[in-house]
Parts: structure tokens; C-alpha cells; sequence
């Protein structure tokens, strides 16, 4: 009995040296942490602060809590918010209507769209007549919602005829869903607006005849006709001061370039040659224009002047002024119309033009 009333005041005594170390090392650690929070806080060692105090507690003596640092000074990591919403893109399959405004072009109102100007062209053929420079202000052009054909379905048509005729694929055209045809029974009726993806056709371009070359059977005058004359080298320079085009660029329902400029602006011929035609007047389009054989298989064409400085089977060098930049015949807005042939053919005068 002794023996185990001695063990029992042994373990109790191990027991109670055991937990006042515990409470010592933990003392211990936060004395530690209260220092170094002080430092942090830039307290100096021996002032007494209430860290921990209600709002009605007054600052202890000697110590002014305005000289505290805010504890949103103390260092930390910023994160931004980043909110991102993807919004899933679905094709338009509807035609939208564009009121024509002023500074409106066909290339330009097409980009707009994201359609092919001959889309646009051959969407309002009774409107513009397959031409760019038809474009005047307050026109409603029907705007398709993807390259090809927008066509009215006519009486007697069938649906391999209208594929045919406009290079289409049938497939393409029943599955496009703003069509919305029963699969079932594809059938059509009179003036129905369809769209054919992929379709295509040729324009009815407005052109003056192309200059007579032996026996092309073309007609119009020529460096021979004149007598002959100054001969091109070849190389063009731009006939204007204005380096940047007005709204029409080149491209199959134009084969020529829009040159920007004020009403009045010099024109001169971009290289030597005779000019083979100066007149004015409609010209099926073009106004008041100019033409120039340069002798080479070359020609170039300066369309809608508000003045003509050049006469027939003058000649010419590169820089020569022959006219002046305007908007008369078919035009929307002052610009110089500037197209370049080449054996009868039209080439895109970005290829020859100096840059």
C-alpha cells in the first residue's frame, strides 16, 4: 500500500513539472511574435500598446495611435480580377438592309459585313447595275449573310437549273439554315428570297472600248491614228498627289482603283504616251475622261475629271497635268477613277504603280 501511494504522488508530480514547461514554452513563443509584430508596426520595445482593444478603449499613456502605420500599408499580394465571358459566335443567317451614308463605298460598306464586294454587287444588281460607283446616299442595299447569291426565286425555276446557272452546289444551298427548307419536300415558291452559298456570276461591267490593236476588231483611236508619239518606259507614277484610295479598291466588279482627292486636285498622265480620247460627257459612266496609249500595250484610263487639261493626240510625258479630280458621270463623292490595260486586258494598277 505504501508503494503505490508513493508512485501515485511521483506520476502526479511528473504530470504538473510537464504542463508548466508547456505553458512557459508557449509564453515563450508569444512574447516572440508580439515583438516582432511591434517591430513590424514600428513600436519601440518597452511601450505598452493595447493591440487588442475595444473602440472605446483610450490610447495607453505615451503613445499616439495617429503615428500608427495602417495595417493596409504592411506588404502584400495584389490580385487582380479578371471576369471573361465567352460569348459563342453564330453565323448570321439573315439579310440585313444598309442605308447608303455619305462616305460610304462598296468595298468599304462590304468589309463592314464581312462579305465580298461582287456579294454585294450581285445581292443589289437593280440598284447599282453591277457598278461601285452607283452608290449614292440614302440607296437600301440588301446585305446577305454570306458570300454567293441572293436570289429571288422566280416562276418555272428548278433547283438544279438555279445551281447551274449560278455555279452552285445544291447540297450548300438546302443546308443552309437561313433558308429554312423542308428536307423532306425542298420546294420553292415565286419571290422567295434565297441565299446560295458559294454561287457566283459574271458582271455586266460598264466599259469604254479597249484601244485597237492590228486586227482585234476593237474600236477606238490609237497611237497610229495620231500619227504616233511619245512612247511609255513602262514604269507608272501615281497620277496624283494622293497615294491612298477613296473608298473602291481593285477587284473583280471593279478593275480600276479609287483614288482619293479634293474636287479640283491635279491629274497628270502616269507615263508617256499620246492621249487617245478627251471627252466630255457621260461616257456610259465615266464622266468626263481621258485616255491615254502609251504606245507599249499599255493604256491607262482617268475617269470622272471636273476639268480636262489635254487634247486629242497630244503628247504626253509622265507628270504631264491632263485634268483635274471630280465627281461627274456615274460617282459618289469627289475621287479619281484609275485603271490600267495591258493588251486589251485589265491589270490591277497596284502592280505597276511605283510605291
Amino acid at each position: 500500500m505504501e508503494k503505490l501511494t508513493t508512485s501515485r504522488w511521483f506520476n502526479q508530480i511528473s504530470w504538473g513539472i510537464t504542463i508548466v514547461l508547456v505553458l512557459c514554452a508557449a509564453g515563450f513563443v508569444t512574447v516572440r511574435k508580439g515583438a516582432a509584430l511591434s517591430q513590424a508596426l514600428g513600436i519601440k520595445p518597452g511601450a505598452g500598446v493595447a493591440l487588442l482593444a475595444t473602440p472605446t478603449a483610450a490610447p495607453m499613456e505615451g503613445i499616439s495611435t495617429s503615428n500608427l502605420p495602417s495595417m493596409l500599408s504592411l506588404p502584400a499580394i495584389e490580385r487582380k480580377l479578371t471576369l471573361k465571358t465567352v460569348i459563342p459566335e453564330r453565323p448570321r443567317t439573315k439579310v440585313f438592309t444598309h442605308t447608303v451614308s455619305r462616305g460610304d463605298s462598296v468595298f468599304g460598306i462590304s468589309k463592314s459585313y464581312n462579305i465580298k464586294p461582287d456579294t454585294l454587287l450581285w445581292a443589289n444588281y437593280d440598284v447599282l447595275n453591277d457598278t461601285p460607283d452607283s452608290l449614292r446616299t440614302g440607296q437600301e442595299l440588301n446585305i446577305p449573310p454570306t458570300d454567293g447569291i441572293l436570289y429571288t426565286w422566280e416562276d418555272g425555276d428548278t433547283l438544279d437549273a438555279v445551281v447551274t446557272e449560278y455555279k452552285a452546289n445544291v447540297d450548300d444551298l438546302l443546308n443552309w439554315p437561313g433558308n429554312k427548307i423542308d428536307l423532306s419536300d425542298p420546294s420553292f415558291k415565286e419571290g422567295d428570297l434565297v441565299m446560295i452559298p458559294g454561287g457566283s456570276r459574271e458582271f455586266k461591267q460598264w466599259l469604254i472600248p479597249t484601244i485597237a490593236r492590228g486586227s482585234s476588231g476593237t474600236t477606238g483611236a490609237s497611237q497610229s491614228a495620231c500619227g504616233g508619239g511619245p512612247v511609255g518606259g513602262g514604269g507608272f507614277i501615281w497620277p496624283s498627289s494622293s497615294n491612298f484610295i477613296s473608298g473602291n479598291d481593285y477587284y473583280a466588279g471593279h478593275l480600276a482603283i479609287d483614288i482619293a482627292g479634293a474636287e479640283g486636285d491635279g491629274v497628270w498622265a502616269s507615263d508617256a504616251g499620246v492621249v487617245v480620247k478627251a471627252d466630255s460627257g457621260w461616257n456610259g459612266g465615266y464622266g468626263n475622261v481621258v485616255m491615254i496609249d502609251h504606245g507599249n500595250g499599255y493604256a491607262t484610263l482617268y475617269a470622272h475629271l471636273s476639268a480636262i487639261n489635254a487634247a486629242l493626240c497630244q503628247g504626253v510625258g509622265p507628270g504631264t497635268m491632263i485634268g483635274a479630280i471630280g465627281n461627274t458621270g456615274n460617282s459618289f463623292g469627289s475621287h479619281l477613277h484609275f485603271e490600267v490595260r495591258l493588251n486589251g486586258g485589265f491589270i490591277n494598277p497596284w502592280n505597276v504603280l511605283g510605291q
